[in-house]
């Protein structure tokens, strides 16, 4: 086996294994996050009634067109705007899916800007 399909092979028995805990006894919405080397996606998700009902993302015009949009400092500005989002709304709980990423760089950037916001998880 080489070294992509592994790679391929443990981050998807990742994702699956987190997917698994968070669906099994969760009522909350979920902080779904997805990156590339482009850009970082995140969406807050309803799944009783399945759809999304915040989303963000770097691709957005509140971001400078010159920047980096998949660092770090995006990573940490999309939580603070996701936070905001969902603290307007009235949403403050979430359960974060990291979705099979390793939880360090811009994932843990991300996700330590949305608690300093007010996003419980």
């Amino acid at each position: 086996m080489n070294r992509i399909t592994l790679k391929k092979k443990r981050y998807n028995r990742r994702r699956l294994s987190i997917k698994r805990k968070i669906k099994s006894g969760s009522d909350r919405l979920r902080l779904c996050i997805s990156r590339s080397n482009k850009g970082f996606y995140c969406q807050i998700i309803d799944d009783t009634k399945g759809f999304t009902v915040i989303s963000a993302s770097t691709l957005e015009k509140i971001f400078p067109e010159n920047k980096n949009k998949g660092n770090i400092e995006a990573a940490k500005i999309l939580g603070k705007i996701i936070a905001e989002r969902a603290v307007s709304k009235g949403m403050k709980k979430v359960v974060f899916d990291r979705n099979g990423y390793l939880y360090h760089g811009k994932i843990k950037a991300f996700a330590d800007s949305a608690r300093e916001n007010g996003l419980e998880f």
